[in-house]
């Protein structure tokens, strides 16, 4: 499977430990293509559709839902822990992150 940044892939993040996130979920692959193509692992930042202002937190829309990028869980992860891909993060919301 070819992974490249910005794609955006339901990841089960379980188990967790503590105020990590958790459960099965949208992430964006941030880390980059060169990274991806090289490694097993990917870095992910996962979406939550819970709003908070944190500067953090990144807004976006996927699939005409509104929802943020959380920036504050950054996280490595194995790329067998990706399921399918279910967008990509268009260019406009790339360039925030």
């Amino acid at each position: 499977m070819v992974i490249k940044r910005f794609d955006i892939f339901f990841i089960d993040l379980n188990p967790t430990v503590g105020s990590e996130i958790n459960k099965l979920r949208p992430a964006v692959v941030v880390s980059p293509d060169e990274m991806n193509n090289a490694l097993n692992t990917v870095i992910i930042a996962p979406l939550t559709s819970t709003i908070k202002n944190y500067p953090m937190r990144v807004g976006c829309r996927v699939q005409r839902k509104n929802g943020q990028i959380a920036l504050d869980h950054l996280r490595s992860v194995d790329k067998k822990r990706l399921r399918n891909k279910m967008a990509v993060l268009d260019a406009g919301q790339a360039t925030k992150l």
